[in-house]
């Protein structure tokens, strides 16, 4: 059993990325990565997600080198997500499951198409992706732990709290440097275009992906 405690920590984080989200991940997507077959291809895209979101933070840290509130939290943030990438390759060795090369989703990619190219809204911008990105990972950890093994279930609950705080962070440097009226106005556009991404059909299942589609029946 879980402690009473969690249980609320849970309910809390999940209800704040609801909140902030435009839509609930389909219950198709659920049921697809919750199926033991494509267990192996969600946590090999899982690490990868973790690997790419701290890779981001350090790519941040390069570029904005005079901000430096954004350099404290996404110094942490990257220390993090490592770390994470670390407990999912663990849970993956435990499991007999080769870190191979898989396609990326076309998540990211659609959401960045949508970012502004010149400054201060490029920064504006990526700074929204990132919460957005970091808001969805949670809503799906809290939609996938009921479903899975106990070990699963367990770590991403575990997951839950991080993620809340790190789309918190995201959302907190783009309000210091655009304010809220501007950073309201990008998080419209940028909310529903992931929502388009997130409900609409993939022909591969990805841990951001959309709505996978059935395989051809003979």
């Amino acid at each position: 059993m879980q402690p009473a405690g969690m249980f609320k920590t849970i309910h809390k984080e999940s209800e704040a990325v609801r909140g902030f989200l435009s839509c609930e991940t389909p219950g198709a997507w659920v049921q697809a990565a919750s199926r033991p077959e494509n267990l192996p291809i969600l946590l090999i895209d899982h690490a990868n997600c973790e690997k790419k979101a701290a890779s981001t933070a350090l790519a941040l840290m390069h570029r904005y080198t005079d901000h430096h509130r954004l350099l404290n939290r996404m110094s942490r943030l990257a220390r993090e997500e490592l770390r994470h990438f670390e407990q999912v390759l663990a849970i993956m060795r435990g499991r007999d499951i080769v870190y191979a090369s898989v396609s990326a989703s076309r998540y990211a990619g659609g959401l960045h198409e949508h970012a502004r190219r010149t400054e201060p809204g490029r920064l504006v911008d990526t700074l929204l992706i990132g919460a957005i990105i970091e808001a969805r990972s949670c809503e799906r950890f809290a939609a996938l732990a009921p479903y899975l093994d106990d070990e699963l279930s367990a770590f991403y609950r575990s997951l839950l709290k991080s993620e809340a705080r790190h789309f918190q962070d995201y959302l907190a440097l783009a309000e210091g440097v655009a304010g809220s009226t501007d950073v309201n106005q990008r998080l419209q556009c940028l909310l529903l275009a992931e929502a388009r991404l997130v409900q609409s059909a993939d022909s591969e299942l990805r841990f951001h992906s959309g709505v996978p589609t059935e395989p051809p029946r003979n």
